[in-house]
């Protein structure tokens, strides 16, 4: 497959795409920072949102006893954390601090450069219009966690699982449209294939795990909500049965797909069963195609990183989600998510242009 030499359009792109790389990276790792923050239960630990006062922490000790009075009054202390020391709650403090100051960072480094691109038109209207709707994500993303901890200031001190996944899943799509943009810009031009029904078929079924692969990151986020990864601590069956009595026990009957343990646990398992078997199959199908060495490549890492992924859940389950696997778990979501998208691009490129 020939390649067209870069533009002078693409090598204006490359320092924009490559700032929403830089992007992607910070909010990858706040993503992780989050996953830690919540399996540390220091999410309740701030119980205000001033996203411009908050980027300061207490400076003096009167200034922490201040803070640490307010999460006094909260459920979470009252009813978990009674008698916590100062010191104690420092360490929950310090997880929530760094997430939202990670966030409040990771909004500079977006809109400072976005503004220096667009004044020295280094991105024209459609792209501006692209760049400045992800803005507008990140800044919902924000009140959208603000709004996720409310909910665990009130009565019961857990935040509520609806709200975690909306979070989490807003925060798969911010990451993912950077990264489909900035892929955008950095992608060569390439000459129009002759028209290929096993290629789009492919690029269709890759389509098709990206959206599974993001489904599941939702069920995971229910996973966490309602804490179902501290019960049926087994592998591969859920405490000796494949399908869980109980699993239809609440009613109305769909409400136990988001508030039922056994029902949101087997849920996310059998999304991943399903992966499981469709990832490979789609590995198989990209070897009876001809494809470029990278398409290849990333053909081949998808079911590479699936594997990874499982491994890490399998592992988080049986040891009842210690904190530094839950974390990699989550981390490993979002991993595959960029395979998938990798792929999805690398076949769209000249699979979309052989219609």
């Amino acid at each position: 497959m020939r390649t067209v030499p870069a533009t002078p359009d693409i090598a204006t792109h490359r320092p924009v795409a490559a700032w929403l790389l830089v992007c992607c990276a910070l909010l990858f790792t706040v993503v992780v920072v989050g996953g830690v923050t919540r399996l540390t239960h220091s999410g309740l630990s701030i119980v205000e949102w001033q996203p411009l006062v908050g980027a300061l922490p207490p400076l003096s000790e009167q200034a922490w006893l201040e803070t640490f009075h307010k999460y006094q009054q909260t459920p979470e202390y009252q009813k978990v954390n009674l008698g916590m020391s100062l010191e104690a709650f420092k360490g929950i403090f310090w997880w929530e601090y760094a997430h939202r100051l990670l966030g409040r960072g990771i909004g500079l480094v977006y809109l400072l450069p976005f503004l220096y691109f667009f004044v020295r038109r280094q991105v024209d209207r459609p792209l501006a219009w692209k760049l400045a709707g992800i803005f507008v994500l990140g800044g919902l993303q924000g009140a959208l966690g603000w709004y996720m901890v409310k909910s665990g200031l009130v009565d019961n001190p857990r935040v509520s699982q609806y709200r975690l996944t909306a979070h989490l899943g807003l925060a798969f799509a911010i990451y993912a449209a950077m990264l489909w943009v900035a892929l955008g810009l950095l992608a060569p031009r390439r000459a129009p294939p002759p028209h290929e029904p096993a290629r789009r078929r492919l690029w269709h079924f890759s389509l098709a795990l990206t959206v599974l692969i993001f489904v599941m990151s939702l069920s995971g986020g229910l996973v966490a909500g309602i804490r179902a990864g501290l019960a049926y601590n087994t592998f591969p069956l859920m405490n000796g049965h494949w399908i869980p009595p109980g699993i239809l026990a609440l009613e109305p009957w769909y409400s136990n797909f988001f508030n039922n343990l056994a029902t949101v646990q087997f849920d996310h398992r059998l999304i991943a069963w399903l992966l499981a078997a469709l990832v490979p199959w789609f590995w198989w199908r990209s070897t009876r195609v001809a494809l470029t060495p990278r398409e290849r490549l990333w053909c081949g890492a998808l079911p590479a990183v699936l594997v990874l992924q499982v491994g890490l859940g399998i592992m988080t389950l049986l040891l009842a989600v210690p904190v530094a696997l839950g974390a990699a778990h989550q981390a490993g979501a979002l991993l595959l998510l960029t395979a998938a998208l990798m792929v999805n691009h690398q076949l769209q490129m000249t699979a979309a242009s052989g219609k």
